[in-house]
């Protein structure tokens, strides 16, 4: 279908465009939620409910769309999907009932600005979208001989991620759960590479995305994720450095280790 076409074209191009403003702008406004809660958002909800709402068109669009594909029932489109929908699964129900669990009890924090709930909802919307018609529809599995090749070495990279993404998470979920209020330093694991490990493994997986998938669609998704990521975690190292002083491990880097 032609408008689908160019729907996909145009979204797509519009991911790529979205990256640098997002970079350049995060150097100078954090998204003002977690450490960077500021007012003047607007209304706020309670955090996670927003990361339900906001992380939820990966999953009901992915599942809606995937059907609707010319690869719907190839193997390769429905085994190469399974990891960005075990990625969403993670983010949208998991995380926020353990972030529930563990804060609900605690006097209440700061509320998630919906302003910016909607613009991720938007965002998830986009490159739902961008990637499941990819996988389901646009992709060519029947001449691409190093499918399997490819999609090994990218699941080995994007499995080390989540594992470094979802153990940091919830080293810093359990830390809001601990008794006394206030933060704290997050020690252990990645956490002596880098201040963010949890942005780290999350940008290794998308990287590890792009080599599966190898296609614009997952390129875009990676760089993108860069774009938003790195900035906001050399934010969170500054945050850190500034509220620890001389406690604050000198040696620990914002997202790279030994780099950045």
């Amino acid at each position: 279908m032609a408008w689908d076409q160019n729907l996909f074209h145009y979204s797509l191009l519009s991911l790529f465009l979205a990256g640098p403003p997002t970079a350049i702008s995060l150097r100078f406004i954090q998204a003002p939620y977690g450490k960077h809660h500021s007012p003047g958002w607007g209304p706020t909800i309670y955090p996670p409910l927003a990361w339900f709402l906001m992380e939820s068109p990966t999953l009901w669009l992915t599942l809606l769309l995937f059907p609707l594909g010319q690869n719907h029932s190839n193997p390769k489109a429905q085994i190469l999907i399974s990891p960005f929908l075990l990625h969403y699964l993670h983010r949208t129900c998991i995380y926020p009932l353990r972030l529930h669990f563990k804060t609900h009890r605690r006097k209440p924090t700061a509320g998630f600005p919906i302003s910016v709930a909607l613009m991720a909802f938007v965002f998830n919307l986009l490159n739902s979208y961008l990637q499941c018609r990819w996988v389901s529809h646009y992709a060519d599995y029947e001449d691409d001989w190093w499918f399997w090749w490819r999609f090994s070495v990218g699941l080995g990279v994007f499995a080390s991620g989540m594992v470094a993404n979802v153990r940091s998470d919830m080293a810093l979920v359990r830390l809001k759960g601990d008794g006394g209020g206030g933060y704290k330093i997050p020690r252990g694991d990645w956490f002596e590479l880098v201040s963010c490990p949890n942005y780290s493994g999350e940008i290794v997986e998308w990287l590890g995305w792009a080599l599966m998938t190898w296609s614009w669609a997952g390129l875009g998704f990676f760089l993108y994720t860069c774009a938003n990521l790195v900035p906001r975690a050399q934010a969170h190292h500054k945050w850190y450095l500034e509220k620890f002083g001389e406690d604050y491990p000198k040696g620990r880097k914002a997202v790279i280790p030994f780099v950045y």
